[in-house]
């Protein structure tokens, strides 16, 4: 049995990826599970709020201090949950934001040797931040944050741009590029990051 492809949707927060995954899970043709962080997030808040429902906390913490505690042990089982699904043989659309070298080197230690077919999800400047007033539930400026990190690669196997196209026509794009038997290659041909300590 082969391994699961991993299709790893590489875009800001407000670029479209989730939209794209949804398109892809709900075609029906080719089978694909969607495997969202924030899905991940959303599940450790729902089972503190059910397992400790009358903690009180007598400290309070920036919600950037919780992120940097929770962000690395729930980003690592949020990875091997994605190697494992590959493992048993099932595709899966990767829906995060990864957006500085740690990240990408935990992502990559894990997945490097995986069947990845990395796709650009690109937006331009203007329209993430339309989304973003639109969306309401995302902090102003969250995308701009993270552009130039997010789109400072040079090759993926396949880009769309949600500006452009509808969802369901960047997930045709995908389908139809698997359907290709083109290789998946651009992702192999990263390597780790350095990160410097200043």
């Amino acid at each position: 049995m082969e391994r699961g492809l991993i299709i790893f949707l590489n875009g800001t927060s407000s670029s479209g990826k989730t939209s794209i995954a949804v398109e892809l899970k709900n075609q029906g043709e080719i089978p694909f599970h969607h495997l969202s962080v924030d899905q991940f997030f959303q599940n450790y808040d729902q089972f503190i709020d059910t397992t400790y429902p009358d903690m009180k906390p007598t400290r309070e913490l920036e919600a950037n201090v919780m992120s940097d505690i929770l962000f690395g042990p729930i980003g690592s089982l949020y990875y091997a949950t994605i190697k494992l699904f590959s493992e048993l043989g099932l595709n899966v659309i990767v829906d995060t934001v990864i957006s500085n070298d740690k990240w990408f080197n935990d992502f990559y230690d894990v997945l490097a040797d995986y069947p990845i077919m990395f796709v650009g999800v690109h937006c331009s400047k203007e329209e993430l931040t339309r989304r973003e007033q639109s969306r309401g539930d995302r902090a102003i400026g969250l995308a701009h944050s993270q552009f130039d990190y997010i789109y400072s690669y040079d090759e993926y196997d396949l880009e769309v741009n949600t500006e452009e196209l509808s969802s369901a026509e960047c997930a045709e794009k995908i389908l139809s590029y698997m359907k290709s038997s083109q290789e998946y290659s651009a992702f192999k041909k990263l390597s780790r990051r350095e990160i410097r300590v200043s």
